[in-house]
């Protein structure tokens, strides 16, 4: 029976590089996926490309790609990710330009568009948003981004055209993985039970080293052997949708039956009913077996007829956040944080700064003392930190200036004082109609 092996590159937009060297290197495998994109990460790299319409992928794609490039084309790797964010063309052209470079060549890249939906946004101002319950209309905030969840057909459709890189901006987290295996075994769109399937396969793979022990270790109790060196998953699926867990063997982590319940468990909210834009997938049957060491075999997903409907999220300027903080240590550190908080409310008050919520933190562990040996029974160190959201940058940052201003004027042995200003681009979501949304593909070839 044929199979396929496909290795995970990333589990977010700043991940570590190494593994995914050794995964190409080492890994035996056909396809390897980076899955880089967050709801707000690509509301900032909308952001980026307003500012500069060449920009707006992810902003270590140049380094990932100057390595992966040259390896995946000298072991016959093929490369699936949505590091293109906002811009997967120029991402696209960006890896065409390393290509040529490096001499590579022939090598085809292709950039899945459609999912930024901006041009048909008003034709669901009045569709409720699910985090206010009121119309988008109501929105309060500059929208930046408009960006629907897209699911494997472009991925599939650029595989079929003869990609060997795809990259793609906002889809599903699994359908990076899942695509290959639609490709490859020729999987119907509508066998829900093979999609289920396969959409477990790339839940498993989509936060690269969390399954291999990243996310599981503690120590004494989840001991996790070389984690420095933490591998990435492999998973090996069969043309029946039957397949196991791995890593490279001799890297560091640990693939058992127990990290890959965590992960199949994460970020679903019912395990029955795990709406993706291909199919409802059922994990509630799944089983795992370990078959030797780092090896789980994984049965039993199930799918059921996806939705009319795809999720959008829509990245809007919302607030700023104003920050400051403090330390102190000693004896009374405690009741000198609190004065010190206790002073920056009512001077905040005294003044009149219009901020719409305020947050007062006590953190005290090891900040300012070498004390990580210590059992402390009661604070010998304090870090006060105050935070508020403010609508504009100016009040953002009056609290900050007030946490420094403790400085000589607050309770005594204040050091440390730091504050800062963000301005927070929040998410809005929506459903829109499956049928106002439809990929396309733009390829870029190295001869």
């Amino acid at each position: 029976m044929k199979t396929i092996r496909i290795g995970s590159g990333a589990g977010y937009a700043g991940d570590r590089l190494e593994p995914a060297l050794e995964l190409i290197e080492k890994g035996n495998i056909a396809y390897i996926s980076f899955e880089c994109l967050a709801e707000r990460t690509i509301a900032i790299a909308q952001q980026a490309k307003l500012k500069d319409p060449s920009k707006g992928y992810n902003n270590l794609l140049e380094y990932r790609m100057e390595q992966v490039i040259p390896r995946a084309f000298k072991h016959k790797v093929k490369v699936i990710t949505n590091m293109g964010a906002a811009n997967p063309e120029s991402a696209a052209e960006v890896c065409a330009d390393i290509a040529r470079k490096n001499g590579i060549a022939p090598l085809k890249i292709a950039a899945v568009l459609g999912d930024d939906v901006m041009d048909k946004l008003d034709r669901y101002k009045d569709t409720e948003v699910w985090e206010t319950k009121k119309p988008l209309k109501e929105l309060d905030g500059e929208v930046v981004s408009t960006n629907v969840y897209l699911g494997t057909a472009g991925i599939v459709a650029a595989l079929s055209g003869g990609a060997d890189i795809v990259i793609t901006g906002r889809v599903a987290d699994p359908a990076i993985y899942m695509a290959p295996l639609i490709y490859e075994f020729g999987w119907k769109m509508d066998d829900w039970d093979m999609l289920g399937k396969g959409t477990l396969v790339g839940h498993l793979l989509e936060c690269a080293g969390q399954v291999t022990g990243g996310y599981y270790a503690e120590p004494g109790k989840k001991d996790v052997p070389n984690y420095h060196l933490l591998g990435f998953p492999i998973v090996e699926c069969q043309e029946n949708g039957d397949f196991f867990v791995t890593k490279v063997p001799g890297s560091g982590g640990v693939v058992n039956r127990h990290t890959c319940t965590e992960q199949m468990i994460y970020e679903i909210h019912d395990p029955e009913n795990y709406i993706t834009p291909d199919v409802i997938a059922d994990f509630s049957g799944v089983t795992f077996e370990e078959a030797g060491q780092d090896k789980v075999i994984v049965r039993g997903g199930k799918g059921k007829p996806r939705t009319r409907t795809l999720k959008l999220s829509i990245g809007y300027k919302d607030c700023f956040i104003g920050d400051g903080s403090i330390s102190y240590g000693g004896p009374g550190c405690l009741e000198r944080a609190k004065l010190a908080a206790d002073v920056v409310k009512k001077r905040l008050e005294l003044r009149k700064i219009p901020i719409e919520e305020l947050k007062m933190d006590f953190i005290g562990i090891n900040a300012i003392y070498w004390n990580h040996k210590r059992d402390c029974k009661t604070p010998e160190e304090i870090r006060l930190r105050v935070a508020g959201r403010t609508k504009d940058r100016v009040s953002a940052s009056r609290i900050g200036q007030e946490v420094e201003a403790l400085y000589v004027n607050g309770p005594a042995g204040g050091c440390g004082a730091e504050q800062g200003v963000r301005e927070i681009i929040s998410i809005a979501s929506l459903l829109i109609d499956r049928n106002d949304v439809q990929h396309r593909l733009v390829y870029k070839e190295v001869k």
